[in-house]
């Protein structure tokens, strides 16, 4: 193994994907077994999403399934990736981590994102509109308010006040900028655009302040990373995402992932055909020495800490030996 993916954080980030035949319980369910495979293959963190009324995504109650992550594993990290502020008020989010760090103490991450709901429909629902997220900063001062006890509004977060629960900012847009002045630690992808991924963590680095959150920049880098066999296999494992990716830029709504076998029999039109093509590319998929040396490339390009793992797939056996050829990779 090479020293720079010895040196690495691995993690994973799961988005309880729903699939076609499969039920939102049954995608619930998977997170919190592939959690428990994941900790026994040693990766560090294991961080759920926030999705509002996405048809192919069964977790919109995020430190809801972190709670459940947390109670049925020992180890391994869990949080968020993340908690959307902007849908919430910063107080419940400061109350909601409180509660638990203090039943998991010393294991639980608070990723923090700035979207708000994928449709308007969603943002009425939510109550929120697009530009409450041009505030996110100010909501990110707030939150961290409740755990110092510097809010002055004279309440207290219980039990969240004098606890410290690790924030991460996730950058996109101009969340480098709002993670470097805040000193956060941040998380940045994808790994398919690669140029405009150094020049986020190169002004995240320049512009970082220390904070009593992080004394020095930490860089979590993030995308899909599919191991196999076979580089064929390894790419089978993209085309359920990449089919509902470019169906979701075509048709508005985000679906269940389908077996590979249905997609590849599909007929797509031109524009759904592009997109379809466009998100096979860039990510990290192949053989364990094909993908060692992706990982060392990329490493050594961003000097990035960690490395937060978002592959999602129809074969859920597929995904799982991905992940553990994926540890014979960082075990050397």
């Amino acid at each position: 193994m090479s020293s720079v993916i010895a040196q690495t954080r691995f993690s994973v980030l799961d988005r309880s994907r729903a699939r076609e035949g499969h039920d939102a319980a049954e995608a619930l369910r998977d997170t919190v077994g592939l959690a428990r495979e994941l900790e026994e293959l040693g990766f560090h963190r294991f961080w759920v999403s926030e999705h509002h009324g996405v048809p192919g995504v069964a977790g919109s109650a995020p430190t809801v399934l972190a709670a459940a992550v947390a109670a049925a594993t020992r180890r391994i990290r869990v949080g968020t990736g993340g908690v959307m502020l902007p849908n919430h008020q910063p107080f419940v989010v400061a109350e909601q981590f409180g509660v638990l760090e203090s039943l998991f103490p010393g294991r639980i991450d608070m990723g923090l994102g700035r979207s708000v709901g994928f449709t308007d429909g969603v943002r009425r629902a939510l109550g929120r509109d697009k530009d409450v997220a041009d505030d996110f900063a100010g909501q990110l001062d707030e939150l961290l308010g409740w755990f110092r006890g510097t809010s002055p509004t004279r309440a207290h977060a219980r039990p969240a006040e004098g606890l410290t629960v690790p924030p991460f900012v996730l950058a996109m847009g101009e969340g480098a900028a709002i993670a470097a002045r805040a000193g956060l630690p941040m998380v940045i992808g994808d790994l398919r655009d690669r140029e405009k991924m150094r020049r986020g963590i190169d002004h995240y680095r320049a512009a970082f302040r220390p904070s009593p959150w992080a004394r020095e920049p930490y860089v979590v880098i993030s995308g899909t990373v599919a191991v196999a066999a076979t580089p064929e296999e390894a790419r089978r494992l993209l085309l359920p995402e990449a089919w509902s990716m470019a169906y979701s830029r075509t048709h508005g709504t985000f679906p269940p992932l389908p077996p590979a076998d249905e997609v590849e029999a599909r007929t797509m039109t031109a524009k759904e055909r592009g997109f379809y093509e466009s998100g096979l590319t860039g990510h990290i998929a192949g053989t364990e020495d094909q993908v060692a040396h992706e990982l060392e490339t990329v490493l050594k390009e961003t000097g990035a800490q960690e490395l937060l793992v978002t592959t999602s797939t129809y074969d859920r056996e597929g995904l799982v030996d991905s992940y553990r050829r994926l540890a014979r990779i960082i075990a050397g």
